[in-house]
């Protein structure tokens, strides 16, 4: 999903040495990862209100401000610390909407598409369910890919998130950890407590083990 590391850190290099252009084509190719990153995270009630391009296009105006402070101390990869730019906009962003206009917001209905129901679901719930493949657990694997969605969303924030970063946004246990402020350990068992409570969703009365999951 992120750019290529080796590329960005040569982008950001040039970006230090004040190359032409090398500050918008460093931004540019974070556009679509950060849309993704918002896509996944902005409340469908309030996506009906607010477009995800204006908040990647306000993320983009932050880092560009922040750029050289960034520049100076690298205490994180580029796009890790993107995504914290990203994170405190959607929440300013359901901060503002759910106290200004909680009545009308709530009413509407969800978007019809929520952007984890794509091929990255496919693989989480085979990790969840027997992978056998016979055409009983096909029809039960096409069936937990249409859940999945709601699914999600009734976990609670932390293990929801975890779980995007790990399946969709294809971030790495270190990565997780540097960006959440844990170990490599704590990291790793969240995500594993967070998988096995997905599984209690999407399986009602299973034994919470799974490929992936003991």
């Amino acid at each position: 999903m992120w750019p290529n590391r080796d590329e960005t850190d040569r982008l950001l290099d040039d970006a230090r040495r004040g190359a032409p252009g090398a500050i918008d084509k460093l931004l540019g190719e974070f556009r679509d990862p950060l849309r993704r990153v918002i896509d996944l995270r902005l409340d469908p009630a309030i996506a009906r209100r607010v477009d995800a391009s204006d908040i990647v296009q306000d993320v983009l105006i932050e880092a560009n401000q922040r750029l050289i402070e960034y520049l100076k101390s690298p205490d994180m990869p580029f796009h890790l610390w993107l995504r914290h730019l990203a994170q405190d906009r959607i929440i300013d962003t359901h901060r503002r909407h759910r106290l200004a206009q909680r009545r009308s917001v709530d009413r509407e209905q969800p978007i019809a598409s929520p952007a984890w129901t794509d091929e990255s679901s496919v693989a989480l719930v085979a990790q969840l369910i027997d992978t056998e493949r016979t055409p009983t657990s096909e029809a039960i694997r096409h069936e937990l890919q249409r859940r999945l969605a709601d699914a999600i969303a009734q976990l609670a924030d932390d293990d929801r998130d975890i779980i995007l970063m790990r399946h969709h946004e294809a971030l790495s246990n270190q990565e997780v950890a540097r960006s959440l402020g844990l170990t490599e350990a704590a990291a790793s068992m969240r995500y594993l407590r967070a998988l096995r409570r997905l599984r209690t969703v999407l399986v009602p009365g299973g034994d919470g083990e799974a490929e992936g999951l003991t």
